[in-house]
């Protein structure tokens, strides 16, 4: 990187090379640039908005087929950046998923196909167009007459006001405290909306709760209906079946009364047998047991055969009834029971979210004012800020030609619905260009030159704030001339001075002048009568001064103008 003198610039950022191909008459064009303060001259219609447009469309601007030099299948602009690794647009571009050593160059290609179709690359990566422009806003400032973008576009205005105010971190803070007041309010008005659709079906699930707890429907009790319908089908034979056992077993000449002689009369031969009878009198004991066992079940099941349903009709009645409430509910009747708990859940929630709603406000409450707090002191620190850029911005103004002019920076309260996570205020950069005249939006009241002024005095004012160290300003002289046109190159150079590389299209042999390079856009006709736009590098002072002489006298450079030329030269320096 160069300095306006020609030596080492403390530059992090600069445009080093642009390499632009079939662009309307530039068939092949290679610029190798430096720091500091870099003019471009040459006469109208020679070519230099081209060149802005080719930079443009390396930039992310929009591209259109007009663009591409007739003939070709296409045009190309590759624009080379050098950057350290501690510059932001590295965390931008890693954010994007582009990765690449830090230090390294950034490399913006665009190629636009006749037909008007673009391609993007960043690094020789495929990347959108929207994703190319993000990163060309943050690598370079375009000022122009018609440019829209920048300082021009009023959405930038808030946080540049918050770089030249030192409140970016303030600003971050608001933005979290928004964030966390807007979770609060949704899931407070989630609740409210569950509240009120719940409410709205409260006499529904009153009604269907109240139906299944009289139905009282229990896991399970299906199959067991089924099985009772079965039991009750056969009823009388399972009854005479059962009476038929028990009578087999308890009755005269039954089981037990059978197996309790052959146990007595074992027992009373027992001791004359020694031991060995024991083992058949136990077993007797046991069985005497068992059988008793069986006929206490048999007795058991007639004592419960009794309860639930005693007919088939009621089981039925019951088997319908909560068949019908499962179809209601389109589940299973086993689930029934699950449904009733739903249910009950939904009731209970009913009555019980009104405490949880009062913590839910209580919490709204509490994040709106500490958004509200930090959103207050962010308004008081940028309407501070806004009043002393006021005053630096306006006194740049006298010297640019623009004494009569005012300009504010608009630090407005907005309504609370309007509040957002960049706090409570609209701020707008606005002027005026006649005393008397009520001020409006910078992009709207001031004219081509006066707007290309206003930015430049305001790029001066905030040149140690700024995050974007390419500066283009395209005619930002037009129409002036002697000691305002000299005040616009000696600003020009301070921007340059303070670690910005500064790019000017320039008519003014005062800005030319302070220039630590220059180049002439010219128009020749090559071998085959094809006309084409050339760059030239003027490396020393006398072609320089030549070119700067021509600025001041016209074509026909006198030796007045010379001498001239030199004078501006020498007082630049």
């Amino acid at each position: 990187m160069f300095d306006s003198a020609g030596g080492r610039a403390n530059l992090c950022l600069m445009l080093r090379a642009l390499s632009i191909r079939d662009v309307v008459l530039i068939e092949a064009l290679d610029i190798e640039a430096a720091g500091g303060l870099c003019a471009l001259t040459g006469e109208t219609g020679a070519g230099k908005s081209i060149l802005l447009d080719s930079l443009g469309l390396a930039l992310g601007a929009r591209g259109e087929a007009a663009l591409v030099r007739q003939g070709a299948a296409q045009a190309s602009v590759t624009a080379c950046f050098e950057i350290d690794g501690a510059n932001p647009v590295f965390h931008h571009l890693r954010d994007q998923g582009i990765e690449f050593d830090a230090g390294s160059d950034i490399i913006l290609r665009r190629v636009l196909g006749a037909d008007g179709r673009s391609k993007a690359f960043i690094n020789d990566q495929p990347v959108s167009i929207g994703l190319l422009r993000d990163v060309g806003d943050m690598l370079v400032d375009i000022h122009g007459q018609f440019e829209t973008r920048g300082l021009l576009d009023p959405k930038t205005h808030r946080e540049t006001l918050d770089q030249f105010a030192g409140t970016l971190i303030q600003a971050a803070n608001v933005t979290a405290a928004w964030h966390g007041w807007q979770a609060a309010v949704n899931e407070r008005d989630a609740l409210m909306a569950r509240i009120a659709e719940a409410k709205r079906d409260q006499d529904y699930w009153q009604q269907a709760g109240d139906e299944l707890v009289a139905l009282a429907p229990r896991a399970g009790e299906e199959e067991e209906l089924l099985q009772r319908r079965t039991m009750l089908a056969a009823r009388e034979q399972i009854a005479q079946s059962f009476a038929d056992a028990k009578a087999f077993l308890d009755e005269d000449g039954g089981a037990i009364p059978q197996l309790n002689r052959a146990w007595k009369t074992l027992d009373r031969v027992a001791a004359k047998a020694g031991d060995k009878l024991n083992a058949a009198i136990e077993a007797l004991d046991r069985a005497v047991g068992e059988v008793r066992t069986a006929t206490d079940i048999l007795d058991t099941w007639f004592d419960d055969e009794g309860t639930g349903p005693d007919t088939l009709e009621a089981v039925d009645d019951r088997l319908h009834a909560l068949r019908a409430i499962a179809r209601k509910h389109q589940c299973r009747v086993d689930d029934l029971a699950a449904v009733l708990a739903d249910i009950s859940d939904r009731l209970a929630a009913i009555r019980g979210d009104d405490g949880m709603l009062a913590k839910l406000d209580h919490a709204v409450t509490q994040g709106l004012k500490h958004y509200h707090d930090l959103a207050r002191a962010l308004s008081d620190a940028r309407r501070k800020a806004a009043a002393k850029l006021d005053t630096l911005v306006m006194a740049e103004l006298p010297p640019l030609k623009l004494d009569k002019a005012r300009f504010e920076i608009a630090v407005d309260a907005m309504p609370e619905s309007q509040w957002g996570p960049s706090g409570m205020d609209a701020v707008q950069f606005v002027v005026a260009t006649n005393p008397g005249s009520a001020a409006g939006p910078i992009n709207k009241i001031a004219s081509g030159g006066e707007l290309s002024r206003f930015m430049l005095a305001i790029k001066v004012v905030l040149a140690g704030t700024t995050a974007v160290p390419v500066l283009v300003f395209d005619e930002v002289d037009s129409g002036l001339g002697g000691a305002t046109a000299d005040a616009v190159g000696e600003r020009l150079a301070r921007l340059a001075n303070a670690g910005r590389q500064v790019l000017v299209v320039t008519h003014s042999p005062q800005v030319a002048a302070r220039a630590g390079q220059h180049w002439i856009v010219a128009k020749a006709a090559n071998d085959d009568g094809a006309v084409r736009t050339t760059l030239v590098r003027l490396d020393n002072d006398k072609s320089r001064a030549m070119e700067i002489a021509r600025m001041i006298s016209g074509a026909t450079v006198t030796p007045e103008a010379l001498a001239a030329a030199g004078k501006l030269l020498q007082q630049a320096s």
